[in-house]
C-alpha cells in the first residue's frame, strides 16, 4: 500500500505565497545567470542555450524519477527552466530575427498548445494532479514554453513598447494583483488562475534582472550579474531551508 502511495504522490510544491516569493526570486535568477553566462561570459546566445538544455533534461530527469516531493530538487528544476527560457527566448528574438513581438506570439502559441494537449490527454492542467510520470512531463514543458515567454514578453514590454523596466514591473505587478484579486473575489477557474500568476511572474523577473545589471545609460541599476545571481540564490535557498514546504495534495 506505502508504494502505491508513493507512486500517487505529487512532487509539485503546495501554492502558497512562499511558493510565488521563491517563483519571482527564481525567474529573476534565470534572467541574471542566463545574461551572465551568454553575455558576460562571452558564449553566446546558442552556446549557452545548449548548457541550459543538457542541465535542464538532466534536473527534470531526476524530478521525474524521484519518489516524493523534494523542495529542493524542484525549485533545481524551477530555476534550470528559467535559465534556459533566458537565453533560449534572446536566441530567438535576436540571433534568428523573429523580435520580441514575434516570439512573444509564437511562444504563447505553443504554451497553449501545450495546455490544450496536456488537458486532452489527461482531462485536467490542475497542479494537484501532477503525480503521474505523463503529468510531470506536461507540466515541465509546459513550464518550458512558459519561461520562454516570459522572457520575451517581459523584453518586449521594457524595450519594444519603450516602458522601460521599471514601467515593466509595475506593468507586471498589477496584472499578478489583479489575478489575486480575482481568485479572491471571483468564481473564475483556480486552475486558469494558477496557470496565468505562473507565467506573468517570469516576464516580471525577466524586467527585474534587466533592471539589476542593465547599465545606467539603459535604466538599468549595473550590478554585476554574477554578484546578483548569488545574492539571488541565496535567498532561494535561505526560503528552502528555513520555511517549510511540503507537496501539494493529491486530486482526487
Amino acid at each position: 500500500m506505502s508504494n502505491l502511495v508513493e507512486k500517487a504522490a505529487v512532487k509539485v510544491p503546495e501554492i502558497t505565497l512562499v511558493f510565488w516569493l521563491i517563483k519571482i526570486a527564481a525567474t529573476t535568477l534565470g534572467e541574471t545567470a542566463g545574461d551572465a553566462v551568454s553575455m558576460s561570459m562571452n558564449l553566446g546566445y546558442l552556446a549557452a542555450t545548449g548548457v541550459f538544455a543538457a542541465i535542464m533534461v538532466v534536473a527534470v530527469s531526476a524530478q521525474v524519477r524521484a519518489p516524493r516531493f523534494s523542495p529542493f530538487l524542484y525549485w533545481a528544476t524551477i530555476i534550470a527552466t528559467t535559465t534556459l527560457g533566458t537565453t533560449l527566448a534572446d536566441f530567438a528574438d535576436r540571433s534568428l530575427g523573429i523580435g520580441y513581438l514575434g516570439g512573444s506570439v509564437l511562444l504563447l502559441s505553443l504554451l497553449l498548445g501545450s495546455l490544450a494537449l496536456w488537458h486532452r490527454v489527461l482531462g485536467t492542467v490542475s497542479v494537484d494532479s501532477v503525480s503521474s510520470p505523463k503529468a510531470e512531463v506536461f507540466y515541465w514543458v509546459t513550464i518550458m514554453f512558459s519561461q520562454t515567454l516570459g522572457t520575451a514578453l517581459g523584453d518586449w514590454t521594457a524595450d519594444s513598447a519603450g516602458l522601460g523596466y521599471v514601467g515593466g514591473m509595475v506593468i507586471f505587478t498589477a496584472l499578478i494583483a489583479l489575478v489575486a484579486a480575482a481568485y479572491r473575489w471571483t468564481g473564475i477557474s483556480r486552475t486558469a488562475l494558477f496557470w496565468a500568476a505562473f507565467v506573468l511572474t517570469r516576464p516580471l523577473g525577466a524586467v527585474v534582472g534587466d533592471f539589476l545589471d542593465k547599465p545606467l545609460a539603459a535604466g538599468g541599476l549595473d550590478l554585476s550579474r554574477f554578484g546578483a545571481s548569488a545574492v539571488l540564490m541565496a535567498f532561494i535557498v535561505g526560503c528552502v531551508i528555513l520555511i517549510p514546504q511540503r507537496a501539494a495534495a493529491v486530486r482526487h
